[in-house]
């Protein structure tokens, strides 16, 4: 994939560079693989904000990937498409069966590319079988926490995670964060890193790219009035006599926030400073 620039027509244009479509060849989903999504738009069941800066956006299906691809299939790449709802690519593959399934595209997968997931399968892009049986060193993605729970491990566009180390039942992997993890030996990963490279170079341009994706404007706290934000308010937005807060008085930076301390035994190197955290 290549990154398009344009010549700039508009103020808009100015700057803005989108992907490359030449490695698609289907314009539509799978009618049988394809779902209406209903945007949360940041809500809760009970309708409240759980998350900040979301709303509108362009109408879109939801292809229904497959995550969970058993062991015993071997398909043929129908189509390399483009999913609206993630960054990376995905592949419609027909198994032995003439099931299709959704999967995310490997890099250099291509129509025509053959796949197989079993206990023993060639080392070859796209094939997804048990860590135990991929050599260490490989990249992999798409990777299952606990056996059978489907992969989700390293799905985003051009990432991809190591194997460092097998030793017993556990495997050891450094995440694209660079994050050493424990993961159960019999989890399966698919072999090569995620397609789409080039996502992280966009340069979206303008605003309304990022209205038409769902992310709505983010106004600072210092431009607020105090009745809206801690670090609102005062005459001609002076800097705060206090650290910087979220909107509900909780420290926005160097506080710790994360709660899964029963996970701590799973990460052998923090991706912070590369200290366990």
């Amino acid at each position: 994939m290549a990154i398009k620039t344009y010549r700039p027509m508009t103020p808009g244009q100015r700057d803005m560079t989108t992907q490359d479509f030449d490695g698609i060849t289907a314009k539509k989903p799978h009618k049988t693989l394809k779902t209406i999504k209903k945007g949360a738009v940041g809500r809760n069941n009970q309708g409240r904000i759980t998350t900040r800066h979301r709303g509108g956006g362009v109408r879109r299906f939801y292809r229904n990937v497959n995550f969970r691809m058993p062991i015993g299939i071997e398909a043929s790449v129908e189509q390399i498409e483009y999913d609206p709802n993630r960054s990376a690519r995905i592949a419609l593959i027909k198994d032995q069966d003439g099931i299709y399934h959704y999967i995310l595209a490997t890099k250099g997968l291509k129509v025509g590319s053959k796949i197989k997931s079993a206990e023993e399968a060639p080392i070859t892009r796209g094939n997804r079988m048990p860590l135990k049986s991929i050599p260490t060193g490989t990249t992999v993605h798409s990777i299952e926490l606990q056996p059978g729970r489907g992969g989700q491990l390293v799905r985003s566009a051009g990432t991809g995670a190591q194997l460092i180390a097998k030793e017993g039942k556990i495997a050891q992997l450094r995440l694209p964060s660079g994050e050493v993890r424990i993961v159960d030996i019999e989890s399966l990963a698919s072999i090569g890193p995620v397609g789409n490279e080039q996502h992280q170079n966009i340069t979206w341009g303008k605003a309304g790219r990022r209205r038409r994706m769902g992310i709505r404007p983010t106004v600072r706290g210092l431009a607020m009035n105090a009745v809206d934000h801690p670090m609102g308010g005062g005459e001609g937005g002076g800097k705060p006599n206090r650290p910087p807060v979220s909107p509900w008085g909780q420290q926005a930076l160097g506080f710790k926030t994360r709660k899964r301390k029963s996970t701590n035994k799973f990460i052998l190197r923090s991706r912070h400073q590369g200290k366990r955290k």
